[in-house]
């Protein structure tokens, strides 16, 4: 059984959004948006009936058609009649957005407000959906792709996650990853757990390839390359074809050389 809006997810609050209602009567609003930047989201509160929050982004356009370009949009807002957004306080940081928005009553002001969500518990199943608010790129979670030179490109949606709440191990035919986000923001029930592994092809050994990956915006890329290209020659074609640079090894087993990317 998945968490239905990601396969790698184990523990932590489901779901692409989540709506709730705060002590305070405000509403706080999250949503998955891996990938888009985070100053790279929009927002605006429907102008007429001020009762929607529409919100959209783009992931980087970092040059890899190995995974192109998303583009999200969606809404979010009030479903009683009686009141109107004033503020929308919104926030996106390693591929979620949170937003808290302010509400009054505009009409009705002899009864209480009745707008009321149930519990937010996500879905489980068997199977992984796709992203409702994606309009254009992919809608699934995870890619992998074959490279330039015998070499592999995985991406991983792990969103809340950053570069410093995940290891990435590897041993001759697989590639696992597990994250922990460690802090929690104040609204969310509890942080996230991702843990997940990667198969390569059969035929396709470690043991003659290094690795390196990176997590940014709530995404996770590894990319695997042989060893013949060690020599100077491997960091180059990589900075050139990705524009990344290699920093310092994170894991060396003596298998698979892992190295952290970051962006320049």
């Amino acid at each position: 059984m998945y968490a239905t809006n990601n396969q790698f997810q184990k523990t932590g609050p489901k779901g692409f959004i989540q709506v709730k209602v705060l002590e305070n009567d405000q509403l706080y609003i999250r949503v998955e948006l891996p990938g888009v930047p985070d100053d790279g989201v929009r927002h605006r509160v429907d102008a007429v009936r001020q009762k929607v929050v529409f919100f959209s982004g783009e992931t980087v356009d970092d040059g890899n058609k190995k995974d192109p370009v998303r583009e999200y949009s969606g809404s979010a807002g009030l479903s009683c009649d009686c009141c109107e957004i004033t503020n929308v306080d919104a926030k996106m940081k390693d591929g979620m957005l949170r937003m808290i928005v302010s509400r009054v009553k505009v009409k009705d002001h002899e009864t209480k407000c009745t707008l009321t969500f149930p519990p937010f518990t996500g879905k489980s199943g068997r199977f992984a959906e796709d992203h409702p608010f994606v309009v254009k790129g992919r809608k699934r979670a995870n890619v992998g792709e074959p490279i330039a030179h015998g070499g592999l490109y995985f991406s991983v949606d792990v969103p809340g996650v950053c570069v410093d709440d995940i290891d990435v191990l590897a041993n001759e035919e697989e590639i696992r990853f597990h994250a922990e986000i460690k802090n929690v923001y104040e609204h969310d029930e509890s942080g996230r757990v991702y843990l997940g592994s990667i198969k390569c092809p059969q035929g396709f050994s470690l043991l003659s390839h290094q690795m390196a990956y990176d997590a940014q915006y709530g995404v996770l890329k590894v990319v695997v390359a042989p060893y013949l290209l060690r020599r100077g020659s491997w960091k180059a074609k990589y900075k050139k074809k990705y524009d990344v640079t290699i920093n310092n090894v994170i894991n060396s087993n003596g298998k698979c050389r892992v190295y952290c990317l970051r962006n320049t």
